[in-house]
């Protein structure tokens, strides 16, 4: 299962994790990520990477995302989880209406799309908490390195106070340049 967290904030990487999960071994509570609350995320993840056959992460910038766009930042991202898996996998359901292509040693590996896939099948499921896991502590990395945008609140969305934040402190080298509120600010600097 892959899914994606962070298409939408104007800073970040967009994260997305790949997952294959052990039948023999299930995890109670697998479900949409934005669904559950954020202690109950962190305490999924553990459980995904204690008992998943194999689990990665993959990211793109806000550099590689300003230069080929979100859509195929995201592809990008999701192709480098499924690399980076320790276990190939014969077969991959991607969140979502499209899939990337992924490829073996073999040939490339058989895809599926599925919409409203992160509340359908337990694989995306652990997929779309371990990659919103992920990303919230790089926001909260983030904060910690500026407080004065709040990042650990907002999580890098373009909500009206961090939009305020960057009209007042500007545009950090992590924001997506081509992301319209971002562009505008830097066409006024």
């Amino acid at each position: 299962g892959v899914d994606e967290v962070g298409r939408g904030p104007l800073v970040g990487d967009v994260v997305t994790a790949a997952v294959i999960l052990d039948s023999e071994n299930p995890i109670e509570g697998l479900m949409d990520s934005k669904k559950l609350s954020e202690k109950k995320r962190e305490i999924l993840a553990e459980q995904i990477k204690e008992h998943a056959i194999a689990w990665a992460i993959g990211r793109a910038t806000p550099e590689e995302i300003d230069t080929i766009n979100i859509l195929h930042a995201t592809m990008l991202a999701m192709q480098r989880a499924v690399q980076s898996l320790n276990v190939e996998p014969d077969f991959v359901l991607v969140d979502g209406n499209r899939c990337p292509t992924f490829s073996s040693k073999q040939g490339d590996i058989k895809t599926q799309a599925v919409v409203k896939g992160d509340a359908r099948v337990a694989e995306i499921s652990a997929a779309s908490i371990l990659a919103k896991v992920a990303r919230d502590h790089d926001m909260i990395e983030l904060d910690k390195k500026h407080p004065e945008y709040g990042f650990a609140k907002h999580k890098g969305y373009p909500t009206k106070v961090h939009l305020e934040k960057i009209m007042e402190h500007g545009v950090l080298d992590n924001y997506r340049q081509s992301f319209k509120p971002v562009a505008k600010v830097l066409a006024n600097d």
